[in-house]
């Protein structure tokens, strides 16, 4: 018999929640860690699902974040009951960590590291962390200045900790992704690189749609690809943003860049090399090609 998954939590999310979730035929399960492509990836979801960009709700009510502590589980519990359509669930828990139901696709989004982490230092300072207080009671990180790029990221880059405690470090990067990636010839599994979006959204797209089922017609192809761009989507950040809570102090500031590269441009050689030496004794050889690609 499988395990029982892991249980993993932070101030704000429990991956407990899972347990007991009523799968369907045809769930699709979002698993990314945070800045990955989440949001991207559940709304070229939400377009092979509806077949228009224009979405019935917003897509935070389309897709619920299952984990989150912000919003009463039986409350999206039910609110995944009542949707008639193919669900798709948003979740930043590793696949070690859900339940894996063999009527569920789980959809598992990549993106270099370096380029996540800077995005997830901007993102912090995007936050209300008043408002997350005050929705789940817990304490949420520091608020003072933060350091700057260069020196955060060479402090994230060699930072030790516990991968399964801290899945936003690099070690948890690697712990989520080296999961996925030891899972990813099961047909159930589908791995996605957040470079290939970039670079060819069109074709991830088809891609996906054939490994999810979905039969799009030739004609409906160029409006949903054309509102799956990160240009379109910032268009609609009040739509799109995941912020059902109001924890975001600026919407639109959540779709910040959407590119490749930042990462390793803040870096100097030195810290560079360092970072290749961590992830060479975190994550085995042939992600890592695939991860740095």
């Amino acid at each position: 018999m499988p395990a029982d998954p892991f249980r993993y939590r932070s101030p704000d999310e429990d991956s407990a929640r899972w347990l007991g979730f009523p799968f369907r035929t045809g769930d699709i399960v979002i698993s990314t860690r945070s800045k990955s492509g989440t949001t991207w990836m559940q709304m070229i979801c939400a377009l092979l699902v509806f077949r228009t960009p224009d979405l019935p709700a917003p897509l935070s009510r389309l897709s619920p974040w299952l984990d989150w502590l912000v919003e009463p589980r039986d409350e999206v519990v039910a609110r995944l009951a009542a949707q008639e359509h193919r669900r798709f669930v948003k979740t930043h828990t590793p696949l070690d960590g859900v339940p894996l139901d063999p009527r569920a696709t789980y959809v598992v989004v990549a993106r270099h590291p370096l380029d996540m982490a800077v995005s997830l230092y901007h993102q912090a300072r995007n936050l209300d962390r008043e408002r997350m207080h005050e929705l789940t009671g817990q304490p949420v990180g520091p608020t003072g200045p933060r350091r700057p790029l260069p020196e955060w990221l060479g402090r994230w880059v060699d930072r030790e900790v516990d991968p399964r405690a801290e899945l936003d470090s690099l070690p948890g990067v690697l712990w989520h992704l080296t999961d996925a990636w030891r899972r990813r010839d099961q047909p159930h599994v589908v791995l996605v690189h957040y470079a290939d979006l970039l670079a060819d959204l069109a074709g991830e797209m088809r891609r996906l749609a054939d490994r999810l089922g979905f039969d799009v017609p030739e004609r409906d192809w160029p409006d949903l690809v054309d509102a799956a761009t990160f240009g379109r989507m910032r268009e609609r950040a009040d739509q799109l943003a995941p912020d059902p809570a109001g924890v975001l102090r600026s919407r639109a500031a959540f779709f910040r860049a959407g590119t490749s590269g930042q990462g390793r441009a803040s870096l100097d050689p030195a810290v560079l090399a360092r970072y290749q030496a961590r992830v060479a004794a975190l994550a085995p050889p042939d992600l890592l090609a695939w991860l740095h690609r």
